[in-house]
């Protein structure tokens, strides 16, 4: 007997085999191929263990862990042989690219007379939101910091007062929400609820970091966290004023200030991945350029429709469509994209900084990177988390609870989540 799925597919009989099964992009097969186990047994509990048994799932561990690193050991050879002499050989290579290997008396004179006497300026920021039906609170908290000391911290807070702006009819908004859900049934199923949800905070913290790292540090290296060109901060989360303050100070850094480097915490790349875990200790890589990997993942969308506007770009006018694809093609383009291997202990890491300067900046993140010998992540910007964490995580939440408890409804507001160690 077959069952007709909601997409048209019709599935097989529970006869046929599960591994010939389409299941989306993705079959069972593919599963099966990739975790050496049958889908089928796997969605079994029966056959499940019952708690945890150590010793056995520890030598399961060991074994895969030992087999996988045996693996991964054989590639890197294949990949410094093959892969890493071509980096540099490609047509759209960008500058400087190719494998480069710094030396210890290198690195210690960064440290000496860059890192340690204040040379560089490192920016990280944090965001707290307080939540609740009559009102949500924002608090943006940057700090900037150098190894000669804390440099300064700025905060601000943004207050949605909804009750306040959009609410004089409650039922009639309630009534109108429930209509709007109706009708969006089946067409719209992930448009978001909340248009100055997320996506803007998101962005705002964004742009406080590098506005506070461009405008506010006097160092002649500035250090940031993640990738210098976020999505949030290209699109403007859908609002073409912040999509177009945050491009013009990200031109201003890259195009203007251009010592930077920046270091990602999560990269998700698994070819860049690959490249980077090849490499030996102290030695960086340069890959390619961050308009390259922009053009793979982003599709200009925004802006096309209902916007009549023009933009200005150093005296030409753009329409606000043809203003991201100018960015990627002219600012993206002098950000390459690299990686460094700060000791033999620590995984590699995913760098970014501009194609003149991508030589120092591989250098100054390994010379920062091999003070923590089993992370190989840059000191500096732990230290500005750290400062960030201190001064602005948590504080938001204690004004409030103190707020609504002086206001008579210390509880009323708060989520179950919240109040569930209390």
């Amino acid at each position: 007997m077959s069952t007709a799925p909601a997409n048209g597919a019709t599935l097989p009989a529970d006869s046929r085999p599960l591994r010939q099964l389409t299941l989306g992009d993705a079959t069972a097969e593919q599963f099966h191929a990739s975790f050496g186990e049958e889908l089928r047994q796997v969605l079994d509990v029966t056959q499940w263990g019952v708690g945890p048994d150590l010793g056995r799932e520890f030598a399961r561990i060991e074994r895969e862990i030992r087999d996988a690193v045996a693996r991964e050991t054989d590639y890197q050879k294949q990949l410094r042989d093959v892969v890493f002499p071509r980096l540099q050989e490609r047509p759209v290579a960008p500058k400087d690219a190719g494998v480069h290997q710094a030396t210890p008396a290198e690195l210690e004179r960064l440290q000496r007379g860059l890192l340690f006497t204040g040379g560089v300026e490192c920016c990280d920021g944090t965001m707290e939101v307080h939540d609740t039906l009559p009102l949500t609170v924002y608090q943006v908290g940057v700090s900037l910091v150098s190894y000669r000391g804390d440099q300064g911290t700025w905060s601000q807070r943004l207050f949605r007062r909804d009750l306040r702006q959009h609410c004089a009819d409650p039922v009639a908004e309630v009534l109108e929400l429930l209509e709007r859900r109706a009708r969006r049934e089946g067409q719209q199923r992930h448009s978001p609820e909340d248009p100055l949800g997320e996506l803007v905070r998101k962005t705002l913290l964004d742009y406080a970091e590098r506005a506070v790292l461009l405008r506010r540090s006097q160092a002649i290296w500035r250090l940031g966290h993640g990738n210098p060109i976020t999505y949030e901060l290209l699109t403007g989360a859908g609002l073409l004023e912040l999509m177009v303050a945050g491009t013009q100070l990200l031109r201003e850094l890259i195009q203007g200030h251009r010592k930077f480097v920046y270091v990602a915490s999560e990269p998700r790349d698994r070819v860049l991945l690959t490249i980077g875990q090849a490499l030996r200790p102290l030695e960086f890589a340069i890959v390619e350029t961050l308009a390259d990997s922009l053009h793979r993942w982003f599709s200009q969308e925004r802006f096309k429709v209902g916007v009549r506007t023009t933009l200005d770009w150093d005296g030409a006018a753009l329409t606000p469509a043809d203003w991201i694809p100018r960015f990627i093609d002219e600012v993206a383009s002098q950000v390459v994209v690299g990686l460094y291997r700060a000791s033999a202990y620590a995984t590699a890491q995913l760098f970014y900084a501009h194609a003149d300067h991508a030589l120092v900046a591989g250098r100054l993140v390994l010379a920062d990177g091999m003070l923590q010998e089993h992370r190989g992540f840059p000191l500096l910007l732990d230290l500005a988390d750290h400062v960030c964490r201190s001064m602005f995580r948590g504080t938001l939440h204690g004004l409030s609870e103190s707020a609504y408890a002086a206001a008579g409804v210390p509880w009323r507001y708060f989520s179950e989540r919240s109040t569930r160690s209390r």
